[in-house]
């Protein structure tokens, strides 16, 4: 079904772009990932002690993830919509196209969310904490995370600020839930859901194939302007709600660095 994408309604340089890209983000999870492999059979250890066990792998925190970035993306477009300045207009593809694209970016995310998870939170954030403490390097890892995204297009200062915040969230998920899972489901669903579900500018870049021909209209402090959901200040709004109840929800650590 997928490789409708590279033969129907779309210019064939465009969709392999789109593919290259993909396949971009596959190789930049395994260059993050077989150093760690290295490192933990130097070290002893069990690759899962890094953020990413076998065990529980696309089981129910996978999943529970998932619906809570679903919930956080939404609850920020709905509260942009609230004041005024969000429409989502018509939707703009049909048919199976909407199920493909919908499949492709669902993957595609998935993928980001394996790379951008391990790479800042996974055997970094593991080693930083056998020397500085879990909270110093969480809070140094979410602003190198920040920093990753200050060439993106149209990125401001409120949306760098915003990365980091949403960092350090995933930060808390990994040290009450014990590992990744959770924020790579959370990481997918959120970005699915800016990026093609509402049609909105994800770090200040629109996707090809999204969903409606939706609009921003009105101050840019509440839509987040070029950047998109994330550059409005209604997003540190749901990331301070959605850590409070995920801190009720999950109260207990279950992150063990083990030296």
């Amino acid at each position: 079904m997928l490789l409708g994408i590279l033969l129907e309604d779309i210019e064939p340089h465009v969709a392999i772009k789109v593919w290259l890209d993909l396949i971009a983000e596959m190789g930049s999870f395994v260059v993050v990932a077989l150093p760690a492999v290295v490192m933990g059979w130097i070290e002893k250890r069990p690759f899962g002690d890094y953020g990413l066990p076998r065990r529980g792998a696309f089981g129910k925190s996978f999943w529970v993830g998932m619906v809570w970035g679903m919930v956080a993306i939404t609850a920020l477009v709905l509260a942009i919509g609230g004041v005024g300045d969000f429409s989502l207009g018509r939707v703009v593809l049909h048919g199976r196209r909407i199920l493909e694209f919908a499949a492709f970016w669902g993957a595609f995310f998935v993928v980001v969310g394996f790379f951008e998870e391990f790479l800042l939170r996974g055997y970094t954030q593991f080693t930083l904490t056998q020397g500085i403490g879990f909270w110093p390097a969480a809070l140094l890892l979410s602003t190198i995370f920040a920093a990753l995204h200050y060439r993106n297009p149209g990125e401001t200062w409120v949306g760098l600020l915003a990365v980091a915040a949403i960092g350090l969230f995933f930060c808390l998920t990994l040290r009450r839930t014990g590992n990744l899972w959770f924020a790579v489901g959370f990481h997918a669903s959120w970005d699915w859901g800016e990026s093609y579900l509402y049609s909105v500018p994800d770090s200040g870049g629109m996707v090809t194939g999204h969903l409606m021909r939706s609009s921003f209209h009105g101050s840019r402090w509440l839509t987040g302007g070029s950047v998109g959901p994330e550059g409005s200040v209604l997003v540190f709004v749901v990331i301070a709600l959605t850590w409070v109840a995920f801190d009720r929800v999950y109260p207990k650590v279950k992150y063990e660095v083990r030296g």
